[in-house]
């Protein structure tokens, strides 16, 4: 499909799907990337997903029993969370910085 504001193989609005590969974090990521298998714009969103929260989802749990660092951790992590959510859902593609240069190379 179009790299627009389009429908995806699933049936869902370009828009919705992006957003949800965020939702569960790395998990839709994966679930979205098994799943969509013509929508270039939903596959980036969910290889950003998987890097992007796979990275934070690890950190926090190597950091986590640093009480400081878990809590700054978790809250910058929501923070990227809810921002990348709203991105997708805007439309189009949002390269976060390094990972979604990496998820544009995986998604070609």
């Amino acid at each position: 499909m179009s790299e627009g504001g389009g429908k995806t193989s699933t049936g869902l609005q370009e828009n919705v799907a992006g957003l949800l590969c965020y939702l569960l974090w790395w998990i839709t990521g994966v679930i979205f990337l098994l799943i969509e298998k013509d929508n270039k714009v939903v596959r980036f969103h969910a290889w950003q997903s998987i890097i992007v929260c796979g990275i934070l989802f690890v950190l926090s749990l190597v950091l986590s029993w640093i009480p400081v660092v878990g809590w700054i951790l978790w809250i910058i992590s929501v923070v990227v969370w809810i921002f990348l959510m709203y991105k997708a859902f805007k439309g189009g593609k949002y390269l976060f910085p390094v990972a979604g240069a990496f998820a544009e190379k995986l998604n070609k």
